[in-house]
């Protein structure tokens, strides 16, 4: 099984992650910061998604990242927390500018997601790899990560694996 990787930056990656590991065709999810290679770039938190595209297209990961996290308004710290895709290569790149652009019709708001080229990445820890999942009763899990996945069931059920979130379930 050939496997396709893409990152997304989306605010807290312990959030960012929860959401990635939960679709069927995501078979592996790794957070930490990413740079890219734009004028002035900092670390950013953000998730490198490895999926099978047979399954999951570039476009239903991307419009899912962009409902589950605040796509279209600013965060005060914006170049940590930052709304991007990362792209691997140029086919990546053009898809994600189309797939934007045809999204950007759903949303009231301009969506404010960068398209930055994937430059280097600082993997988290070990103790804080798979957070949510992990962590469920934390405050944190609860107010910030359920309400993601809350959403997530709600728009995009056919495509969570419920057997990857039935300790999940418990906790929503």
């Amino acid at each position: 099984m050939e496997l396709t990787k893409i990152a997304f930056g989306g605010g807290c990656h312990w959030c960012t992650e929860a959401v990635f590991q939960a679709l069927i065709g995501v078979n592996k999810v790794e957070q930490g910061w990413i740079s890219s290679t734009e004028k002035n770039s900092t670390f950013s938190e953000a998730v490198v998604v490895y999926y099978n595209a047979k399954i999951i297209t570039l476009k239903t990961l991307t419009e899912i990242h962009l409902l589950t996290h605040k796509s279209t308004s600013n965060h005060s710290m914006r170049n940590k927390y930052r709304s991007a895709i990362y792209y691997f290569n140029q086919q990546q790149k053009e898809e994600s500018l189309q797939i934007l652009k045809e999204l950007q019709t759903n949303f009231n708001d301009k969506i404010i997601t960068k398209i930055l080229f994937f430059n280097s990445f600082k993997l988290n820890t070990a103790e804080f790899q798979n957070y949510y999942q992990s962590n469920p009763e934390k405050p944190f899990c609860k107010n910030y990560i359920n309400p993601k996945l809350k959403l997530l069931l709600q728009l995009f059920s056919k495509n969570v694996d419920n057997r990857k979130i039935t300790h999940l379930n418990s906790t929503i």
